[in-house]
């Protein structure tokens, strides 16, 4: 889900760990703004249409049958995909065939429908009004294990149009640098001195997966991103990306919006893949599969760096859920799928998430994952927001593994309006932005390589925590 669903932290009766006046105000206002949007956001209900639905997912023995040819990775992968593996010295192995269509023919001759499918994983997920359809397609002698992942809910929202947006932005008269509500935020990631030496994304590619970019074509402060191209993993596709959540607009600006004296993204001359995989309707298990289709096609095209502000941990239904042994960055299909992103030649960025304030307190799939980056939120004095997610994974690693300013963060939203907003969701971005910049400056690095040194670069490096992770990192140290 989106850190918070709403993009604000669930809180609890824990006291924050600042206890300054101006902040404590600035989140009474925060969560003031936060209940009156949900309040005039609150949808109507409606039947779920169509029916009692169920989705499955089936893990393959194999990729038998498959048409595709290790020796034409071409016919599966963009030229900048194949590009970016042979950069840095990664080959094209059997995990990147599409999961065989033999296989796939015959698991759908019966009606049902395919709602998304991982070749790195090889999974399917099928959907279809009959469980027993589905239980009787796990029988087949290619099907080595299958999960009930979707169960449709008795009612969804109506549909409501796109927020009204504000046509004009708001000059701050008090700003005094070029970044103006994003100074304090870039400034202590030291990322001004990265676009100082003018790296600021140019030839970058970054994915950002997320619930819906609601109005990104229609607000001013996004007319100068370059948008390569946008999907929707969510089964049954949305109409409009542009018509769904902010969540994803929010993220988007922290790395892409650039208006001098207004609001200064972190890559804002990057290039943007918009990826829809989040189902805000409700929580379960198949949004770990969205998850994973996404990132995969976000390799395919060629990206370089994917943001991702989602984390998964409790579900709708309970048998679902995951527990913390779970958190081994292996276990569930998304942080499988992410901890291969770097054998890939891409950097995931992942919020850590926002439980640091209830029982469960840990990260969420896929922020296990292996070789990635974590990233936990701090206030602007450098504190660690009490509601930032902790580690360790299960296996021990440390998480997050780096922090930035997310308590609270500034963000333009769905409305065109900026917000200081609070999330680890809001933090992810502002890094994967400057990874993007870092790597523009040190082309000749790979995946592992530059996560190693984001990590370097912490100001907690030496004495690494599960709190703190190895601490804010100064992005003008690179150099």
């Amino acid at each position: 889900m989106p850190e918070g669903k709403d993009g604000y932290p669930r809180l609890s009766r824990h006291r924050f760990t600042n206890p300054m006046p101006r902040y404590l105000f600035t989140l009474i206002i925060a969560l003031i703004a936060s209940a009156a949007a949900f309040a005039q956001d609150s949808p109507r209900k409606k039947a779920y249409p169509g029916g009692r639905h169920y989705m499955m997912r089936y893990s393959l023995s194999d990729k038998q049958g498959t048409p595709f040819s290790l020796s034409s990775p071409e016919a599966f992968l963009s030229k900048k995909s194949i590009e970016r593996r042979r950069r840095q010295g990664l080959a094209v192995d059997s995990t990147d065939l599409p999961v065989s269509p033999r296989y796939i023919g015959q698991m759908v001759r019966e009606g049902v429908v395919v709602a998304s499918q991982s070749r790195w994983n090889n999974t399917v997920v099928l959907r279809s009004k009959s469980m027993s359809q589905l239980k009787t397609i796990a029988k087949l002698p290619f099907v080595t294990a299958s999960r009930l992942v979707w169960i449709s809910p008795d009612s969804v929202s109506a549909a409501r149009p796109s927020a009204a947006m504000r046509e004009q932005h708001r000059v701050y008269d008090d700003m005094d640098t070029d970044y103006g509500v994003t100074g304090e935020q870039t400034t202590m990631l030291h990322g001004q001195t990265l676009h100082g030496r003018n790296h600021t994304g140019q030839g970058m590619t970054v994915a950002v997966l997320d619930a819906g970019f609601m109005n990104v074509d229609r607000i001013k402060a996004f007319r100068g991103t370059k948008i390569a191209g946008a999907e929707d993993f969510v089964f049954p596709k949305s109409r409009s990306i542009y018509r769904e959540h902010d969540h994803g607009t929010k993220c988007l600006s922290a790395m892409a919006v650039d208006i001098v004296g207004f609001y200064r993204g972190t890559a804002p001359r990057a290039t943007f893949w918009l990826l829809r995989c989040e189902d805000p309707e409700t929580e379960q298990l198949v949004e770990e599969d969205y998850w994973a289709a996404a990132a995969e096609y976000a390799d395919s095209v060629g990206v370089d760096v994917i943001s991702s502000s989602l984390g998964y941990h409790e579900f709708d239904h309970k048998n679902m859920s995951h527990i913390y042994r779970d958190l081994d960055g292996m276990t569930s299909v998304c942080s499988r799928a992410a901890s291969m992103l770097a054998s890939k030649g891409i950097v995931l960025v992942s919020s850590a998430g926002n439980d640091g304030m209830d029982a469960w307190k840990k990260i969420g799939v896929p922020a296990d994952a292996r070789d990635i980056l974590t990233v936990g939120a701090v206030t602007p004095q450098g504190t660690n927001a009490a509601f930032s997610s902790i580690g360790p994974t299960a296996d021990g690693r440390v998480k997050p593994d780096i922090m930035a300013c997310g308590s609270p963060a500034a963000v333009i939203t769905g409305r065109g309006t900026v917000l200081k907003d609070m999330g680890t969701s809001f933090a992810a971005p502002q890094v994967a932005g400057l990874v993007a910049c870092l790597w523009q400056e040190h082309p000749g690095k790979t995946a592992r390589e530059i996560i190693d040194m984001v990590r370097s670069m912490g100001d907690n490096y030496a004495t690494p925590d599960n709190i703190y992770g190895y601490g804010i990192p100064d992005f003008g140290k690179a150099f």
